[in-house]
């Protein structure tokens, strides 16, 4: 086991060459890309993974790396390390990524994650709150200042889709078109317009006159006055579901889960649905249509002459 000695004399050395390729993407990421800190931090544990295999094989330059190496790294943090499919999948995500700002540099020809084979993740369907459910929880009563804040804030998050985060960052100037558009900022820092239902206007209306909204004033506050954070969003929720009767486990997106599963149900427009959520992959909001589709199976099965079981058994 190294000393601290050892360890500040290695802290102290100059970074290799893998390390200022490292940090030459990490900056492009921040600075080119406007990533969010998060995503930052996801990217520089995927590649210090990474850095750390090569060093151990005396790799002198990306170049050199073989792409056996990528293969066997991902391997052994799957057997070795128990990561789950969907963060070794991260973590190949990342290094591609990585691989192409180096080509783009000139400072490798070919990118040797490019073949990375991945394990495949077994698809789960979101969670979702039905439309009874949904109404029991949006409709909260009192006109109490608490009351009316959690009344905006459940009605805001399931009639636009919002993420917490969206939420967290929506100031009253967002608005547009007299509140029935929201301007917000999603992932990558993209920004989209959703539109904001009535009955979300309303509850928003009755928010504004009771905090005297200015429009630089973050829409959603605590007690205090200061910026409610995602962690505080979650803790409302929690506590309005089990105060609403609904027992199931709610959480912001769940909010987001429930307003595409019942627009998709009631439109079929998988684009809008799209549109909406902000997402940039259709494949992403695809899952929504096994949700419809499992609706519809129900439908089927309660409603059809023909799927009716007789004695215990489906007639053919």
């Amino acid at each position: 086991m190294s000393t601290p000695v050892e360890r500040a004399g290695r802290a102290a050395q100059p970074p290799t060459p893998l390390g200022v390729a490292v940090d030459r993407f990490l900056t492009w990421l921040r600075v080119e890309r406007a990533c969010a800190p998060s995503t930052i931090e996801h990217y520089a544990h995927a590649l210090a993974l990474l850095t750390e295999r090569a060093e151990r094989e005396q790799v002198a330059h990306w170049s050199a790396l073989p792409a056996a190496q990528l293969q066997a790294l991902l391997a052994s943090l799957h057997r070795e390390r128990g990561h789950a499919p969907s963060t070794l999948r991260g973590f190949a995500s990342a290094w591609r990524s990585f691989f192409r700002f180096l080509a783009r540099e000139g400072e490798v020809v070919v990118n040797p994650a490019d073949a990375l084979r991945t394990p495949r993740l077994r698809r789960k369907l979101p969670e979702v709150l039905d439309t009874d459910e949904m109404a029991q929880l949006v409709e909260v009563p009192g006109d109490d200042p608490e009351a009316v804040r959690d009344r905006a804030l459940l009605e805001l998050l399931y009639s636009s889709g919002l993420r917490v985060s969206e939420l967290c960052g929506v100031r009253w100037r967002d608005f547009e078109a007299g509140g029935e558009l929201l301007r917000v900022t999603g992932k990558g820092s993209k920004t989209r317009i959703v539109p904001v239902g009535a009955k979300a206007r309303a509850a928003l209306d009755a928010l504004r006159e009771q905090d005297h909204g200015h429009a630089d004033d973050p829409l959603v506050r605590g007690a205090r006055g200061r910026p409610l954070t995602p962690n505080g969003v979650r803790a409302r929720l929690k506590r309005r579901a089990q105060e609403q009767g609904v027992w199931k486990r709610v959480y912001p997106h769940l909010l987001r889960h429930s307003c595409a599963s019942h627009l998709l149900e009631s439109s079929g427009d998988l684009r809008a649905v799209q549109e909406l959520l902000g997402h940039a992959d259709i494949g992403t909001t695809q899952i929504y249509t096994h949700l419809d589709f499992q609706h519809l199976a129900r439908v089927y099965d309660a409603a059809h002459p023909r799927a009716r079981r007789r004695g215990g058994k489906g007639e053919s």
